[in-house]
């Protein structure tokens, strides 16, 4: 097969119709399928043979979206789930049980962080979280015998910190884990986290891929790229008496993990996302180039009117050159940083809740990455289960407004600003 350019594969990858079948992807409506006879389905149900036999384990429009995905972030295989944050858990325990230790960067996601720092602790995976701007020694010395992955995001929610990349990967390289990341914010068109030594990535579908607003959905892919026979992956490299004794890695090679993800985690938690869903997945990507470019350039003209205006004290957007991860973002976001700035008001929490209500286009919505521009205050939503330290340790400030940058015209978004600012 050619390659293309990513432009192409966001349009017509994932999908490839037959003579005479539909030119866009059916929506296969369908709980179940039917077989000739018992022996194929016995081949199904033990990775003998692909193909659906319930949408639950797989569906012929979710595998399109998940071709697609694939061949996006240049992976080997991906598993779409029913929400961004049962990627995020399927990513960690799909390799991680009680005993074992993850090593997260601090700035993430509130709700990564609490899954990690309560949920998955009382199942028995600890958690160490270090600040990913730490040199990649400290990072290092983390690492414990039983660690099993070293965690972090391409852009960081909501403060934009980027990740260096050269420096994790050299950290996961050193540790002999695997590097996952959460490449939500920055999509495969902005930044392919595997071409820079990610293992594993995940995406909250909901956000950018979807980009509409219209449905929630996750998924987890596999860079294929990760020494599993290292001695640490015993769920991959042992027996599994669940399907007849079956290894892994000897099985399906480079992508043991993520057949493993769909054979153990979808089978037993379940999380599979909608057909419809699906269906709306794949129909968002095949604009995701264009949505990525028009949020980056209106993100990046509404940062530099924000640092110029005299109610605001400070704007965290790594496409401005004098923002400490300009570098970093030239770096690995050469095409655009992507939708989402955060700012600082004068007069503190009170004057950041009050802006909402002099907004007029700008809604406040606990959501981001969809066409249309928004506006939370993240230290009394999104990531308000987290203490006043946490918080600050985070980068999360009392002050602090998280924008999602739309793809209206900006001298709207502008104005809207503007204005509402005035009135503060």
């Amino acid at each position: 097969m050619r390659e293309y350019n990513i432009d192409t594969i966001c349009v017509q990858g994932g999908y490839k119709p037959k003579n005479g079948e539909p030119r866009v992807i059916p929506i296969v409506q369908s709980t179940t399928f039917a077989y000739d006879d018992s022996d194929q389905m016995a081949d199904l149900f033990d990775l003998k043979a692909s193909g659906a036999f319930y949408t639950r384990l797989g569906n012929p429009t979710t595998s399109h979206f998940e071709d697609k995905m694939t061949l996006l972030e240049g992976g080997v295989g991906a598993l779409a789930l029913s929400s961004g944050q049962s990627a995020i858990l399927f990513s960690i325990i799909n390799i991680c049980s009680a005993g074992d230790h993850v090593i997260s960067s601090t700035k993430i996601y509130g709700g990564t962080f609490n899954l990690f720092d309560v949920s998955l602790r009382k199942l028995g995976i600890d958690f160490t979280f270090v600040n990913p701007d730490a040199p990649v020694e400290e990072i290092i010395k983390l690492a414990k015998p039983n660690t099993k992955a070293l965690f972090a995001e391409t852009l960081a929610n909501p403060i934009l910190s980027v990740l260096d990349f050269e420096k994790f990967s050299k950290a996961a390289k050193a540790m002999d884990v695997p590097l996952i990341i959460d490449n939500t914010l920055a999509t495969p068109f902005l930044c392919r986290p595997f071409e820079h030594g990610a293992n594993i990535v995940i995406h909250s579908a909901t956000k950018y891929t979807d980009g509409h607003a219209t449905s929630v959905g996750g998924i987890v892919i596999d860079g294929g790229n990760f020494n599993w026979n290292n001695g640490k992956f015993a769920c991959l490299t042992e027996p599994d008496e669940s399907y007849h004794g079956l290894i892994y890695s000897e099985a399906f090679g480079p992508a043991a993990y993520i057949m493993k993800a769909r054979a153990q985690l979808i089978r037993d938690y379940g999380c599979c996302p909608s057909p419809f869903n699906s269906f709306l997945f794949h129909l968002g990507l095949e604009t995701l180039h264009l949505r990525m470019e028009r949020h980056s350039s209106n993100a990046l003209a509404l940062a530099k009117f924000l640092s110029s205006h005299p109610k605001v004290s400070w704007v965290n957007y790594p496409g401005l050159t004098n923002d400490p991860y300009f570098a970093l973002s030239q770096k690995y976001l050469p095409k655009g940083q992507s939708g989402i700035l955060s700012f600082g008001i004068k007069g503190g929490a009170a004057a950041g809740k009050a802006l909402a209500k002099h907004l007029e286009m700008v809604a406040m919505v606990v959501h981001l990455g969809d066409l249309r521009t928004s506006i939370l205050h993240p230290a009394s939503t999104t990531h308000r289960q987290l203490s006043e330290a946490q918080q600050i340790e985070a980068g999360i400030l009392p002050e602090m407004i998280r924008v999602s940058v739309g793809i209206e015209a900006i001298e709207d978004i502008i104005k809207d600003f503007d204005i509402a600012l005035q009135a503060v």
